[in-house]
């Protein structure tokens, strides 16, 4: 993709979160903490407009990171990650479907295809349980599972990123090797330097910032 389009795509997701998931007034936090703002993102990445952005964007973010070509599966802690693991998954796949596409085409055409542009590769799906099942399996987690695998943890907003750890490490108690972490709101509280000095050496991403989302929020008020 252009940056013209991650451009287009990022400025779309920001104002969906300004519009639909950012709040001013008096709130508690789950850490215990007072805020004057209130971000739930789910009323954004389940929205059908955008979870489509959120996955988009994700996948550019993901591509961003220096082991991204190893990279296999997103997960998180279920159930902030959930929507944000799906349809950054799916993002995978069409991106794969159109690189397809594109070159059927160009065979259909008989033009020469672009010989450096590799296949997109397809990156899976995994939730994290806050405790294992007490029935079935008993697994904690759900979906990808392969020892030895390198991943991305994915979060939709990060406070102390006490969430975010705990999905760090029941990934890696698995087996799976976390190569970055990617964010889409950081409330710049304290959850990065939490979360890399957790995972030091690995990269953290954040779509945004809280005072992105808050500047946009009251722009589109005016």
């Amino acid at each position: 993709m252009t940056n013209e389009i991650n451009t287009e795509s990022r400025t779309a997701l920001l104002n969906l979160i300004a519009t639909h998931s950012f709040k001013l007034g008096d709130f508690t936090l789950a850490s215990g903490a007072r805020s004057d703002y209130y971000i739930d993102c789910r009323t954004t990445t389940l929205h059908a407009e955008g979870g489509r952005l959120s996955g988009l964007v994700f996948y550019e973010m993901l591509q961003q990171l220096p082991d991204a070509a190893n990279v296999r599966a997103v997960g998180g802690l279920t159930m902030g990650a959930d929507p944000l693991v799906s349809n950054t998954a799916s993002a995978s796949a069409w991106a794969l479907a159109e690189y397809a596409e594109i070159r059927e085409l160009a065979a259909d055409l008989e033009l020469e295809p672009d010989a450096d542009e590799a296949a997109p590769q397809l990156i899976h799906g995994f939730l994290v349980r806050k405790a294992e099942k007490a029935h079935g399996t008993g697994r904690r987690i759900e979906g990808f599972l392969q020892p030895g695998a390198h991943v991305v943890i994915v979060d939709d907003v990060c406070t102390t990123g006490g969430s975010t750890i705990t999905a760090i490490e029941a990934t890696r108690e698995a087996g799976m090797v976390v190569a970055g972490v990617l964010c889409l709101v950081d409330r710049e509280q304290g959850g990065r330097a939490n979360i890399e000095a957790a995972v030091p050496g690995v990269p953290f991403l954040a779509a945004f910032t809280a005072g992105d989302v808050r500047r946009a929020h009251l722009a589109l008020k005016k």
